[in-house]
């Protein structure tokens, strides 16, 4: 009976947790954990401008910290501009910034681990970004149709480039793959037409089909 009591405080305090939506600097948040202060950036679908998430976030008199941008948070939002992502985040969930096609900077730190799928799909103004030294892994689909992406910088962390990571990225001159890299997915480079050159490290153990199919 102890262990049913359990499940249900902790099944109510969750359900209680993600109720909790409110609105600081003009950006939405959402209270993941009401014990120890937690939020996630949430949905944000006409927010216009400069995003300059903070650390910290102020609700019902308490400080409450900024760990994560929930899934969808800026989905096919086009007024957005640009965002700094404070150093307190360690995730950017699936869908993120999904055809934010006005965002042209963007500001990872070093504390994201995790850049989930489609998370910078179809960001069109992108011209550059910066993956953090954190991340091992680029997911599927995550940098797709960045049109304006003139170059990247894939640190020495990463061993997955995940599939169609950055195919249809056209503006694309160049491709430096690190040492780190060991596995690159299908389609990884798909469709990047422009690319003139290219660096494969002799640590790849495996090159799925179309990776480097330029032309679409």
């Amino acid at each position: 009976m102890k262990n049913i009591y359990l499940i249900l405080f902790a099944f109510l305090s969750a359900t209680l947790a993600k109720a909790q939506t409110f609105t600081s600097g003009g950006i939405n948040y959402n209270v993941t954990d009401a014990i120890n202060f937690k939020v996630q950036v949430g949905g944000n679908s006409i927010f216009s401008g400069a995003a300059n998430i903070p650390t910290t976030v102020l609700y019902n008199s308490n400080s409450y910290e900024v760990t994560r941008i929930s899934s969808g948070a800026f989905y096919n939002n086009i007024g957005l501009t640009s965002v700094i992502i404070p150093n307190s985040v360690t995730s950017i969930e699936n869908n993120a910034f999904y055809r934010c096609t006005g965002l042209t900077s963007v500001i990872i730190p070093d504390s994201v681990t995790r850049i989930e799928d489609y998370a910078f799909i179809g960001c069109t103004g992108l011209t550059s970004i910066n993956i953090p030294n954190s991340l091992t892994t680029i997911k599927t689909f995550v940098f797709t149709e960045c049109t304006a992406l003139t170059s990247i910088s894939i640190p020495n962390t990463v061993t997955i480039i995940g599939s169609y990571a950055f195919s249809g990225c056209y503006s694309l001159t160049s491709i430096i793959i690190p040492n780190s890299v060991t596995n690159i997915e299908p389609y990884a480079f798909y469709g990047c037409k422009n690319v003139q050159s290219l660096t494969l490290p002799n640590t790849i153990s495996t090159i799925k089909m179309g990776t480097f199919q330029f032309l679409n």
